[in-house]
């Protein structure tokens, strides 16, 4: 029965036209060698090289921030909150006075 299974659709994979990961990925490991060698100076510490680090050593934190959900505000959970306390006092008291 073809309405049960349904197929799933091919998945797309993009590959960059211009972009050579691996030569950049073999530049930076040269790179480090060189200046473990004592052949560079070394490096000053770059905050961009630095940011997101945490993010990506993260297994949950790296699938909220693919997914692009963002967590609830302060202002969202307080709104929330003041409708359970009124909803709350409704039941208790049965009228809409505070």
């Amino acid at each position: 029965m073809a309405m049960f299974k349904t197929r799933k659709p091919r998945g797309y994979q993009h590959s960059y036209i211009y972009i050579d990961e691996r030569k950049e990925k073999l530049k930076k490991i040269e790179e480090r060698a060189k200046r473990e060698l004592g052949l560079l100076p070394p490096k000053e510490i770059d905050p961009e090289e630095i940011r997101g680090t945490f993010v990506q050593g993260t297994t949950h934190l790296r699938r909220r921030k693919e997914s692009g959900k963002k967590p609830m505000t302060l202002g969202v959970a307080l709104i929330i909150i003041a409708v359970l306390v009124f909803i709350w006092h409704y039941l208790q008291t049965g009228s809409f006075r505070f």
